[in-house]
């Protein structure tokens, strides 16, 4: 019978994870069990966290578009309905970029949605 080698394979597989577990802490990073414990934690993390994101970005885009509304003397509510009934196309990230930084151009747009 002829020997089976494949500790090649084993390898590449352990060095493979702790490449990806680089930089984590304590034994996390050297240890196999505990890094592969630890990578599979951050990958659920990062796959979850991308669809957090996107919700946390629009919640802020929401604070600073209501805080600018109330500068100019209206409400977020009041704003956003009349954007729509006045069929002007801007997202919620375009608006809280001028509220930031053009508050004169986000002026002319609450402006035009009074009228």
């Amino acid at each position: 019978m002829s020997r089976i080698k494949r500790g090649s394979a084993a390898n590449k597989k352990r060095k493979k994870i702790l490449q990806n577990a680089k930089g984590f802490r304590w034994g996390r990073k050297n240890k196999f069990k505990a890094a592969k414990e630890a990578l599979m934690k951050a990958w659920s993390y990062t796959y979850r966290d991308r669809r957090t994101k996107k919700r946390e970005m629009r919640r802020r885009w929401n604070v600073v578009i209501n805080a600018a509304c109330r500068k100019n003397e209206t409400t977020y509510r009041d704003f956003i309905y009349n954007l729509k009934q006045k069929n002007i196309k801007l997202d919620r990230k375009v608006l809280a970029s001028l509220a930031k930084e053009k508050p004169e151009i986000f002026k002319k747009v609450v402006e035009e949605t009074k009228k």
